[in-house]
């Protein structure tokens, strides 16, 4: 197979960061993939972009389907182009991907898939007619810490989100539920293998005329409960998800890439079970009491306070989100395969993101409250 000819439709401060990883993926593997177009309304960003990566740039989603092949030194039959990168304001996604799907590009549209379930219902529609790859860029999937958390999860019964960021005019199309706590209700979604049963939310603007800051609750049918708190009006930057499971409390951090478990050591679990008495051995083979609070009990895990318990960080190899989801992108496009985060998962944070608004309003109806 040749070359993956991509293109990449707006660029903002999303698109510009596909554009490069884009022309990474070209540089590393000329073979595999290439950044072959731009589109973006902006003359003088195509300018920018254009001298930048010296490739074609277009003002239109429809400029890019009409030029002639010569403009890329492809076929004369028309533009070439394998896949795209949705990266437009929100509103403007389900029209930018039902072209690319018509036209027979693969897409990947960033967070969130649409701005209703309707446009979402469409493109899934579409993408299954045409037998096109329909990806959702949730970022945070592709984070090496969530690759791990997947690997340690045993039945978690609770989950603590919080994601602030400092203010900024971007992304102020969007709430602060679409634009930031998306993130962790996909991943959330993701890790729990169960129907949303009870939904309760708070939410207030505060610089913008949509939802700035929220706190959200989540109960499921299984009986999992996850807390979610996100602000973009932070004085600080936090991204953590922490989980707490049958005997153990993982806690994540995206921007570090880490991750923190505490486990209980089984003898201590075994004379709970038995009612022994904590201060007392698990069994006559054991050696030693299990002395709750005391960090001599422990001698082999300093770092801890309490005997029983144990602390370990991951051994997590580091890589770029956006770099992992594109491969991933790329590798669904080659071989035909459903890409990591599908259409399908998009549609359902997006629903879950919309009833959690529809919350907020319910609340700052009852409470009196009214939006600017």
């Amino acid at each position: 197979m040749s070359a993956l000819r991509v293109a990449v439709v707006g660029a903002g401060a999303f698109g510009r960061n596909h554009l490069r990883v884009y022309r990474e993926l070209e540089s590393a593997h000329p073979d595999l993939v290439q950044l072959a177009a731009l589109v973006e309304p902006d003359a003088a960003r195509r300018d920018t972009f254009a001298a930048q990566y010296n490739i074609p740039t277009f003002a239109s989603v429809t400029d890019l389907l009409g030029a002639p092949g010569p403009a890329f030194g492809t076929q004369d039959d028309g533009t070439h182009i394998d896949a795209a990168s949705i990266c437009v304001p929100t509103t403007h996604h389900a029209a930018v991907a039902e072209q690319l799907l018509l036209a027979g590009i693969d897409v990947l549209i960033e967070k969130p898939f649409a701005t209703t379930l309707a446009e979402a219902d469409t493109l899934l529609a579409l993408a299954k007619q045409r037998d096109r790859i329909l990806a959702v860029g949730h970022l945070e999937r592709f984070n090496p810490a969530v690759t791990a958390t997947l690997a340690a999860l045993n039945k978690p019964m609770f989950f603590e989100a919080h994601r602030l960021s400092i203010f900024t005019p971007r992304s102020l199309d969007v709430d602060v539920v679409l634009d930031l706590m998306i993130h962790d209700l996909d991943i959330v979604l993701s890790l729990v293998p169960s129907p949303v049963k009870e939904v309760r939310a708070v939410g207030l603007p505060v610089i913008s005329r949509k939802t700035d800051i929220a706190n959200v609750r989540l109960e499921f049918e299984s009986g999992c409960v996850a807390n979610f708190t996100a602000s973009r009006v932070s004085t600080e930057q936090v991204r953590k998800l922490r989980l707490f499971q049958p005997h153990q409390y993982l806690s994540l951090d995206f921007a570090r890439q880490e991750l923190l478990s505490i486990d209980v050591d089984p003898s201590l679990v075994a004379a709970m079970a038995a009612g022994l008495p904590l201060g007392a051995p698990s069994s006559p083979a054991a050696s030693s009491p299990v002395r709750v609070g005391s960090q001599d009990a422990n001698p082999a895990n300093p770092t801890h306070p309490t005997a029983g318990f144990s602390l370990s960080k991951s051994d997590i190899p580091k890589g770029e989100p956006l770099r992992l989801e594109l491969e991933n992108f790329l590798d669904s496009v080659r071989h035909r395969t459903p890409p990591r985060v599908t259409a399908e998962a998009g549609r359902a944070a997006l629903a879950l993101a919309l009833e959690i608004n529809r919350q907020i309003a319910t609340h700052a109806q009852r409470a009196g409250l009214t939006q600017p």
